[in-house]
């Protein structure tokens, strides 16, 4: 019986190419649309986290399947959401794709941003409400308000799944997909 607490097996970027060379794995990438079209494993099917539990099992139980994300973690969430849903041979890339890319492997996708669009949206929106509670308190506290609509902003992008700032973002020139 699979427990929220039980990991599954991680599988090291060397093992995971590999095994995709031999064509033996189903490779599911658990980010963002955002994020995968920026860069992914080649191979990989996207299944956003959210998404994760409406995923019905490979035809194939033996075939294993692998979850992969930025860093780890929300891979080896998605892991235990389809272990209890009683997916069999499940992996979580250790180290997400950050680990592959450290390891030379191929990614597919756009020419990216410095850095991820995400964190552009963190910098961005941290500023923002920074900007508001410095002016708040020396200019008019009229700013405050700016603060309260940028967390209210946050508060339903996480809600709904969508963000207005990351789509604004993601029109910027260097976010722009420039295939390689």
């Amino acid at each position: 019986m699979t427990t929220a607490t039980t990991e599954s097996p991680l599988i090291s970027a060397a093992e995971l190419h590999d095994a995709l060379q031999r064509q033996q794995v189903l490779l599911i990438d658990v980010r963002e649309p955002s994020e995968y079209n920026n860069a992914h494993i080649p191979g990989a099917l996207l299944c956003p986290l959210a998404n994760v539990k409406e995923l019905e099992p490979p035809c194939n139980s033996d075939t294993p399947v692998v979850l992969y994300c930025e860093s780890g973690r929300r891979s080896r969430m998605a892991c235990e959401i389809l272990a209890s849903r009683g997916f069999k041979n499940l992996k979580n890339l250790e180290g997400g794709i950050q680990r592959w890319k450290q390891g030379g492997y191929p990614i597919t996708g756009a020419v990216s941003a410095p850095i991820s669009l995400m964190r552009q949206v963190q910098i961005v929106a941290g500023s923002l409400i920074l900007t508001g509670v410095i002016l708040g308190f020396t200019v008019n506290p009229g700013f405050f308000f700016l603060s309260g609509f940028v967390g209210a902003g946050l508060v339903f992008a996480g809600v709904t799944g969508t963000c207005a700032l990351a789509r604004v973002l993601a029109l910027l020139p260097f976010n722009r997909p420039q295939v390689k």
